[in-house]
């Protein structure tokens, strides 16, 4: 299979390769398949309850409950934490 991409896309492959992320291209382009098909899985699982979310916010902020965008940052920031504190393989 020949795959043809745009310059700039190869030039970031090529740096990753370079930089030791990725032994060649093809390890590269099939870890970004496989991270695509399950992102493409885990939508597809959880669709129905992110819409649901969506409506649910949509609803809330056409009532005027809406969250001040300092306060959703900082509580971005406390959940990025703790994910990172709580990942697998840490």
């Amino acid at each position: 299979m020949d795959i043809h991409l745009r310059p700039k896309l190869e030039e970031l492959i090529r740096r990753d390769v370079q930089a030791g992320a990725y032994q060649t291209v093809e390890e590269f382009v099939e870890q970004a398949v496989s991270l695509l098909h399950e992102q493409e899985a885990w939508l597809a699982e959880n669709r129905t309850e992110i819409a649901a979310k969506i409506e649910e916010g949509f609803a809330a902020a056409q009532r005027g409950e809406v969250i001040a965008d300092h306060e959703v940052r900082a509580r971005m920031e406390v959940h990025k934490h703790r994910w990172l504190a709580n990942r697998p393989g840490k």
